[in-house]
């Protein structure tokens, strides 16, 4: 392995933390409140999170992958990658929420004036413990977990205060 092959590995991985934070970044921007519920959720219990997720995550992407090497035509195939895609996007948000998490953790005094800088804090954190790549699938498991649960929650209590009226 030469020097250029040494640069090509180092920006790559640098690349892809800069992606990451970045996306979450954006995900607090654009739906603050989801990813205020995701934060929440991991305060609740990051262990339940996490295997909801690996439960929920790991058949959508094997299913994606089945239909993208089964299928014959190219709708099909699309429709494959489309939902492998989908799914990690949907966990990378709801990782979003376990960037908030951490950055909540590491206070400092301008977070009143900026309060995206916790979502900032807490993302570069998560994204230096993910340069090491091992911890990239129990993120998105635990992102994926986050979201179903904040979604199952949301809908459970709307039913329960609809059932009260």
């Amino acid at each position: 392995m030469n020097l250029a092959d040494v640069f090509t590995f180092l920006f790559v991985i640098l690349g892809l933390m800069a992606v990451f934070a970045a996306y979450w970044l954006m995900t607090a921007g654009l739906f603050p409140r989801s990813t205020e519920r995701c934060a929440e959720q991991f305060g609740a219990g990051l262990v339940k999170t996490t295997l909801v997720g690996a439960l929920t995550l790991i058949p959508l992407v094997v299913a994606g992958t089945m239909i993208t090497k089964t299928m014959a035509s190219a709708p099909g195939k699309f429709a494959g990658i489309f939902l492998v895609i989908a799914a990690i996007f949907i966990a990378l948000a709801g990782a979003a929420g376990l960037a908030l998490r951490i950055g909540q953790g590491l206070r400092s005094a301008g977070d009143e004036q900026a309060p995206w800088r916790k979502v900032f804090r807490g993302g570069v954190v998560l994204a230096l413990t993910l340069g090491t790549l091992v911890l990239l699938p129990v993120v998105l498991c635990a992102g994926f977990g986050a979201f179903v649960l904040t979604r199952t929650g949301s809908r459970a209590a709307a039913v329960s205060l609809a059932a009260h009226e």
